[in-house]
């Protein structure tokens, strides 16, 4: 029973570091930094702390089918895509509204996951679902918002942003054999890195930006909550737990941005939202719960 509990747990502490990502480039760019310099700081300095976890624990890279460098590759783009594009959204919407279109990950990750698998959603994920899209309108304050003044490239990078997250979950599902998880994160935080030197701003590391100024400070915060801790805590439950279960438990990911953005950024927080919220955490933990009971009769 601990273990049966102690996957999803993993999954959403997962989702709420990557919660806070939003709020914390927010703040980045409010220092004068851009959208890119902040992204890019992120996948820096994640693959230092990476390099020095592997450098401490493993030492050594095991042999690698090519399935696994398939994987790895592919993990680590789609990593680097998920960042680069959501920093692109965050140019153009609030931190919070921002982190809602990323939470449309959960039902396309659930989408891709019956289309791989050739299945419909069980009761469970539906009614789930109803409860997330629910509260995610809420939360986000939809009601009270004319979404008519959001430039429309908001709403492309936010929904592309989920897309590639919904595709990532289901990438870190596939097991590699022999693999330990922090090689796997280092790895995978190499590949990133590499995107991320080819399509933002690695001038960062030679033109002094990176550590002559402050920016470091939010590379080692972007890098531990957005690189460090949810590769390495989705890579050890996501195959244990599955990719659509995985990504409705990331809904925790939507509750602790706006709680976040509404505490650092002083964002309004409305009973609506609260609500949504509320609504959200439902909608999270109800699969899991039901489908221990299902199993316990």
């Amino acid at each position: 029973m601990k273990l049966q509990l102690l996957y999803p747990l993993l999954i959403v502490i997962a989702s709420s570091s990557y919660g806070l990502l939003s709020t914390i480039i927010k703040v980045a760019m409010g220092h004068g930094f851009t959208s890119n310099e902040a992204v890019s700081s992120q996948y820096i300095i994640g693959f230092i702390l990476a390099l020095v976890l592997f450098l401490f624990t493993q030492r050594k890279l095991p042999k690698i089918n090519k399935s696994g460098i398939i994987t790895i590759v592919s993990a680590g783009a789609i990593t680097a895509t998920t960042g680069m594009v959501y920093g692109l959204a965050l140019n153009y919407v609030t931190a919070s509204l921002g982190v809602v279109l990323f939470f449309q990950f959960t039902w396309i990750g659930l989408l891709i996951d019956c289309i791989i698998h050739k299945r419909l959603p069980n009761r469970y994920e539906a009614l789930s679902l109803v409860f997330l899209l629910g509260g995610t309108i809420l939360a986000a304050g939809v009601l009270d918002t004319d979404l008519s003044t959001i430039p429309w490239q908001g709403w492309v990078y936010g929904l592309l942003a989920a897309t590639s997250f919904a595709i990532f979950i289901q990438i870190n599902s596939r097991q590699i054999e022999g693999m330990p998880t922090v090689t796997r994160t280092f790895l995978m935080s190499l590949v990133a890195l590499i995107m991320i030197s080819i399509f933002l701003s690695p001038e960062i590391i030679w033109n002094g930006t990176l550590f002559k100024t402050n920016l470091w400070i939010f590379g080692i915060i972007l890098g531990i909550f957005g690189i460090i801790l949810p590769i390495l805590l989705l890579s050890i439950a996501v195959p244990k737990v599955g990719g659509a279960l995985s990504s409705i438990l990331s809904a925790m990911e939507l509750p602790v941005a706006i709680i976040a953005s509404v505490i650092i950024l002083h964002e309004t927080l409305t009973m609506l939202q609260l609500l949504g919220i509320v609504l959200v955490l439902v909608g999270m933990v109800l699969p899991t719960v039901l489908a221990q009971r299902k199993n316990a009769a």
